[in-house]
């Protein structure tokens, strides 16, 4: 499990572009038959993905982590972001996460494991925050989740925010997260862009195909720029402002940790 830790706005502001790279972008986290995760410090936030193919994958229980297994002192979100439905068993309870479905499984739970399911490909993408409670777990599926139409079809920023795991969604005792999509025409997302010092952040952009992103970071004052391609991470700490532009269509999921929850 790689660690992230990162420089402060003073530092960031000397990296050069492939430093840059490698401190705040993620890419190779789908790999067929595999099980790829990031611990940061980022509010102690992992991020990761599970590619099942031929066998169950289980959650890491690197040493990194301090403890005897995964979700011993965490909890976890995870969004099918493949083709095809696949299976996240927990202890003995089978949920059939279908494309864009979001499971939220609370501290406590030691055995998860992640199954493709009986035709096309799965891929599981999760995000993990330390967690002082229990919640129960929870399937949301795409259709069922509150959508809130935002922005400005003439500023090609026009999109729908899909909330999954938020305090009037799926509870958790950090976690926030769900993901935005686009009307057609419109590329820009998170405007306008900001910074929010009590909660930090992680984006995965996906359904980009060949196009890019070109994702927008660094103090207001001191912006840099991360160029983003399909199933890339951005990390994004609580000082760095973050938004992008993609050359296409695209979607991307939002998640955070930290002190409060309340972001609408």
């Amino acid at each position: 499990m790689k660690l992230h830790y990162f420089p402060t706005p003073a530092a960031t502001n000397t990296l050069s572009t492939e430093q840059l790279r490698d401190t705040f972008l993620v890419g190779g986290l789908f790999q067929p038959g595999a099980i790829i995760a990031h611990y940061t410090d980022l509010d102690r936030m992992i991020v990761g993905a599970a590619v099942p193919t031929n066998a169950p994958l289980g959650l890491p229980t690197d040493k990194e982590l301090g403890t005897s297994f995964f979700l011993e002192r965490r909890e976890i979100g995870i969004l099918n972001v493949g083709s095809a439905s696949g299976i996240v068993r927990v202890g003995g309870t089978a949920y059939t996460v279908a494309t864009l479905d979001c499971l939220y499984i609370g501290l406590g739970e030691k055995d998860v494991t992640f199954e493709n399911g009986p035709a096309g490909q799965a891929q599981f993408y999760f995000i993990s925050t330390p967690a002082h409670a229990k919640h129960p777990t929870v399937l949301a599926r795409r259709a069922d989740v509150s959508a809130a139409p935002i922005g400005d079809v003439t500023k090609a920023n026009r999109r729908t925010i899909l909330k999954y795991i938020h305090p009037d969604g799926i509870k958790s005792c950090q976690l926030v997260l769900g993901f935005t999509e686009f009307e057609p025409g419109s590329i820009w997302n998170t405007m306008p862009p900001h910074t929010h010092s009590r909660r930090t952040e992680i984006y995965l952009y996906f359904d980009l195909g060949d196009n890019i992103a070109m994702h927008f970071m660094g103090e207001p004052q001191a912006t840099r720029h991360l160029v983003v391609r399909d199933r890339e991470a951005v990390l994004s700490p609580a000082w760095s402002i973050h938004c992008g532009v993609g050359t296409g269509a695209y979607r991307f999921v939002w998640a955070m940790g930290g002190d409060n929850q309340v972001f609408s």
